[in-house]
């Protein structure tokens, strides 16, 4: 479970409450948070009963069902649907995942609660701010770095090489692990969190890449790389079965061995 962090200054009203048609069946009913930027000291819970036969079998599903046939106001990213964008990442039910990728017949009840990433800054209902986080990405340098002259064709690589790169490069940058952290939210402004980090780590892997010195000096800083303890939320909410902790420890593991 992640706790939800509101914006600033403001604890959510309760809101509206849109019924379902008399005589429905299998209704749920999804409270989602409502925050409007005209209005930003005045967030709410709107809640939404939905009969489970009139979207699809996804919480994404019944979101585009409540904008296109309730609501349409109600305002969040999404994208391919497929869990590869990562555009549709929310707290749902206490836990941060893709909406795309939950399954309604996994909630734990007939009522859900939906509510945007914690601990970021709401543009408007849904949708967190991710400045901050695509520029920590920026900051590792996710791109391959090197000196040699470029060669014909490619830079070849092993297969045993290219499996190092397994469990890394398959982050799609939705952000569950970063704002699962609690590390993450109190030092969010130096430490880098385990999505960048994890980013960090898949180009140290990586046997092509010719600044290791380079990224590893950027990273030896006690706040950008050492926030982390461990805690392994990011791990228990990743969509895609990654383990950040465990690229963490292993960019440690090479910055203490580099000092021998």
């Amino acid at each position: 479970m992640v706790q939800l962090t509101l914006p600033k200054g403001s604890r959510p009203t309760q809101g509206k409450r849109w019924k379902a048609p008399e005589g429905a069946k299998d209704v749920r009913e999804f409270k989602v948070y409502r925050y409007d930027p005209e209005n930003p000291g005045n967030p709410r819970w709107d809640v939404y009963e939905v009969p489970a036969g009139d979207h699809g079998p996804m919480v994404l599903d019944a979101l585009i069902h409540i904008k296109n046939e309730i609501d349409p106001t109600l305002t969040f990213r999404r994208s391919c649907r497929e869990g590869i964008c990562g555009s549709c990442a929310m707290n749902i039910d206490g836990r941060n995942t893709l909406a795309c990728t939950k399954g309604c017949d996994e909630l734990s009840g007939d009522k859900a609660t939906i509510a945007p990433l914690p601990h970021m800054p709401v543009v408007k209902d849904l949708v967190p701010d991710l400045t901050l986080f695509y520029a920590q990405y920026a900051s590792i340098m996710p791109y391959l770095k090197v000196e040699t002259p470029d060669p014909e064709k490619e830079r070849l690589q092993s297969p045993e090489d290219r499996a190092k790169l397994d469990g890394l490069y398959e982050c799609i940058l939705c952000a569950c692990c970063s704002t699962s952290c609690p590390s993450y939210w109190w030092n969010q402004e130096k430490y880098l969190g385990p999505a960048a980090l994890l980013q960090a780590y898949r180009w140290l892997a990586d046997t092509r890449d010719e600044a290791t010195e380079e990224r590893l000096d950027d990273l030896e800083d006690p706040f950008k790389l050492y926030r982390c303890h461990t805690i392994m939320n990011c791990a228990q909410v990743c969509p895609k079965g990654l383990n950040p902790a465990k690229a963490i420890a292993e960019t440690k593991k090479m910055l203490a061995e580099r000092e021998l």
